[in-house]
């Protein structure tokens, strides 16, 4: 299928589903990244969940990553760029909601692309080969085209990986891992 069919499929799917079975499947997820071979490193960066958009719960990765003593980076948007800028997550980080309804820190300490060793990444849809869809404004690619090459990035997906993106592309920055309630896919 083609990025907008994809992106059309799994709106629809993710509308569909209850927030209890939003929580279940993304303890079922951090569950499942307890697995990965990722903690060795320092600084985790992590999405903060839309709930309108009905994302992943990422509360339960974000305590996993606590509870580990990692360094946690958010970021905040720029629509007229479509730009991530990171910070660092402090206990005295204010967190407010945009216009978009993203949850963003108001005051924190500004992180380096450079440093970051892991990205979890929202996205809509996935395929067998690590090519990712999310909602078509570019703002994690141009993200993880700044990062340092071996940072390692995971998807995190309600769903299991489509066959194939049909017009995938050279400028689209593939995953290493996704992560889905039941399984860990490795490309």
């Amino acid at each position: 299928m083609k990025k907008a069919d994809l992106r059309n499929k799994y709106k629809q799917l993710r509308q569909k589903l209850t927030t209890n079975q939003i929580d279940n499947l993304s303890l079922n997820i951090a569950n499942q990244i307890l697995n990965l071979p990722i903690w060795d490193f320092k600084f985790y960066h992590i999405f903060l969940t839309i709930e309108t958009q009905k994302e992943i719960q990422t509360e339960f990765i974000l305590n996993i990553l606590l509870g580990k003593d990692k360094n946690v980076v958010i970021s905040k948007s720029n629509f007229k760029t479509n730009t991530l800028s990171n910070f660092l997550l402090t206990d005295t980080t204010t967190i407010a909601l945009n216009s978009y309804n993203i949850p963003e820190p108001i005051d924190a300490i500004p992180i380096q692309d450079t440093i970051i060793d892991v990205v979890f990444i929202p996205l809509l849809a996935f395929d067998k080969k690590g090519n990712r869809v999310g909602y078509g404004k570019g703002f994690y690619d141009n993200f993880l085209s700044n990062c340092k090459p071996n940072t390692v990035k995971i998807g995190l997906s309600f769903f299991e990986a489509e066959a194939e993106i049909k017009d995938a592309y050279e400028g689209d920055i593939a995953l290493d891992y996704c992560v889905t309630p039941d399984k860990v896919y490795k490309f």
